[in-house]
Parts: structure tokens; sequence; C-alpha cells
């Protein structure tokens, strides 16, 4: 039966809903294995995630979905602050509660992320060897490809420059002690807000759940530079499946294809032809990435491999 609880990230609650798995087809001696889910750039748990943790929970795999501090049911303030290091503290802290799940095996717990969890998924599980597998989809994976995708964009230059204005107000207001400034997390190209690709904004408006608010804390914008998961591929021990949209205008296809390419044999990497929010239109493509995470997955998760998770990787077709 699914739940609803809290687990703690730096003396703050965490809002996680828990989907126990359906069927026993990958219970081990040691219990069930399980995934912990996050949503990307300003998105909340109630916003297009539940069709996939229910698949994994169909396939007898856990998961664990959760709101990042100051985001949807989570407290903790600033309100809707997308804070790269505190995201990423709250996947080691959800990671850690779902160790402590009633009937999961610790040893056999993956990450799952989209977008700019997408990114953050691959930084927590190069740092936590616990981490038994990922699922990327449509990752951020490198903020100076995106910066450099926007300035190339018809008045990229002036959207950064506005973006940089108000990013900097916030910071300053923050100093002050003051309310966050806040700016659209999306909207129509022209516009001030964070993600103006053609189409986002109705596009994001569709998957949107009922605690998701369409802004951020301006000083969001100063830190898309320096959020670069690619970094850390390299440094992975577990399998990733990586899912790339090749149409995707939000986060640059070509900085997860190098950041796959750096994580050698441990990548499968899959392309699609979708955008960046087609994973979540309930669509033919939405199954095929859904259907492609339930293979890997239960390869990956499989009891009888548990401890070889450094062999679990594979180099399947990319699909096109």
């Amino acid at each position: 039966m699914t739940k609803n609880l809290y687990f703690p990230s730096h003396g703050v609650r965490c809002a996680a809903t828990h989907v126990p798995a359906w069927s026993d087809a990958l219970t081990g001696p040691a219990g069930r294995p399980c995934v912990v889910m996050a949503h990307g750039f300003g998105g909340t748990r109630d916003s297009g995630l539940l069709p996939y943790a229910e698949a994994f929970a169909a396939a007898g795999i856990d998961a664990l979905v959760f709101d990042y501090r100051g985001f949807g049911d989570s407290d903790g303030h600033p309100r809707q602050d997308i804070a790269v290091r505190r995201q990423r503290e709250d996947y080691h802290a959800a990671l850690a509660a779902a160790r402590h799940l009633p009937g999961v095996d610790a040893d056999r717990i993956a990450l799952w992320g989209y977008s700019y969890a997408g990114g953050h998924v691959i930084a927590v599980a190069a740092q936590n060897p616990q981490v038994a597998a990922i699922v990327s989809l449509n990752p951020a994976t490198d903020g100076r490809a995106t910066l450099a995708h926007i300035a190339r964009q018809r008045r990229g230059a002036a959207q950064l420059a506005r973006l940089t204005a108000h990013g900097l107000l916030d910071t300053a207001l923050s100093r002050l002690g003051r309310d966050p400034h806040y700016l659209p997390a999306v909207g129509e190209p022209g516009t001030t807000a964070l993600v103006t690709s053609p189409g986002a904004a109705r596009a994001f408006a569709r998957v949107a759940g009922p605690t998701w608010r369409n802004e951020v804390a301006a000083r969001t914008a100063l830190e898309v530079g320096f959020n670069r998961p690619t970094t850390f591929a390299g440094r992975l021990a577990c399998p990733m499946l990586m899912q790339v949209g090749t149409d995707d205008d939000v986060a640059p296809p070509a900085a997860a294809r190098r950041a796959a390419k750096k994580a050698g044999y441990l990548a499968q990497l899959c392309e699609y032809p979708i955008g960046h929010v087609e994973a979540f239109d309930g669509g033919a493509w939405q199954q095929r990435v859904r259907d492609d995470q339930l293979v890997f997955l239960a390869r990956v998760l499989d009891p009888s491999r548990a401890s070889d998770a450094h062999l679990r990787a594979c180099a399947p077709p990319t699909h096109r």
C-alpha cells in the first residue's frame, strides 16, 4: 500500500511517497530492491513521477519518491530555491531512508533522476558507494553547455544578462535577510523565465501536480554554470542507464553523451527522438523509455547478481 512519509535531511523534513513492490519477482534473501526518485528543475513528486514508480512496483521494485527541501510538501526555507548542493544532500538522505524501509534490501538501491536530477544522481552515485545503479533521464550534465546553448539562441545573450541581473538582486536580498525574489521557472520565448524553450511552458503545465509552483528563487540562475555533474561521471562505480532525447532543447544532448562516454563500460546510452518533457506525456515514447528502464533495473538489481555490481553494465543498442 502506498504510504506518505517524511525523512530528515540536515534537520529538515523531506516529504516522500513509498510505493512498495506489488510482486516478489526481484525479492532476494535480504528483501526487495528499491529506486529512489526525485524530479528535475523545480519539479515536485506529484508531477508525473508516480506512473514510473508504479511501473517499478509492478516489476517487483519498491520506489521512494521525494520532494527536495523547500519544494512541494517538504519543509524548509527559502522556498523554491534550486540549490544543487542541498538537493544532492537530500538524495543522500533519501538513500539512507530507503535503506531502512521495511523489506528493502539495503544493498540493492538505485537512484532515478530526470533533468536536473538526472545530473544529481550521477554526482550522488559517484560520492556514495552504496548506490547499486542509476537511471538518468534527459539529464542536465553540464551547466556551461546549457549556458552556451542559451547564448546561441536568438536574443540569448540578452536573456542571460537579464537572468544574471535578477540573480544578483535575489542574492543581495538574501544577504539582507529578505524574502526571495522569484522568477518563473518556465515561460514563453522572450519572457524572463529560467526555461523559455518553445512549448516548454505548456508542456510543463500538462505534467504539473497540485504542489508545483511556476517560480524559483532568481539566485538559481547564478548557479547553473557551476552545476557540472559530468565531472563526476568518470568516478562512477555502478551501472548507469542514460536516456537522452535527441530533440531536447533544454538539456543539451551532446553534453549528456560526453558524460556517458566518461563513465565508460558502466554506461548504457539510449537515445529517443523526443524533447525534454515527452517522457511524461503518456504516449508511446514514454512507454518505450519506461520499458527500457524496467529491463535495465531488472538486470542490474537481480538478487543473484547482488555481489557483482561492477559487472552489471552492458552495451545494448541505441534507440533512435
